[in-house]
């Protein structure tokens, strides 16, 4: 995905968008690693939703670095389908 490489700083610059939806999940707060083979295994978003993010809790978004499509410039883009967002409700349809 990345020629020249990219530290831990420069991905928390950018903002992570699920191409799915096209939800604007936040920022990168943090990577969670595998320590035998020293690879980033997925990115962490915080996710502020409802009352809980106006009372400062926030559940976190655990990205699987596969789920990673592009990393640009500044936006991370993902594709990311998550147990926890429902699918789009289908259209009810009347009849007549």
């Amino acid at each position: 995905m990345l020629e020249n490489g990219c530290t831990f700083s420069e991905l928390r610059c950018r903002e992570v968008i699920n191409l799915c939806d096209g939800a604007r999940l936040g920022f990168v707060s943090d990577l969670r690693l595998d320590l035998t083979c020293g690879r980033i295994t997925a990115i962490i978003v915080p996710a502020r939703s409802g009352l809980s993010g106006l009372l400062g809790r926030c559940e976190e978004l655990v990205i699987p670095w596969e789920c990673i499509d592009k990393i640009g410039e500044d936006i991370l883009f993902v594709r990311f389908e998550d147990a926890c967002c429902p699918p789009p409700r289908e259209k009810k349809r009347f009849s007549v």
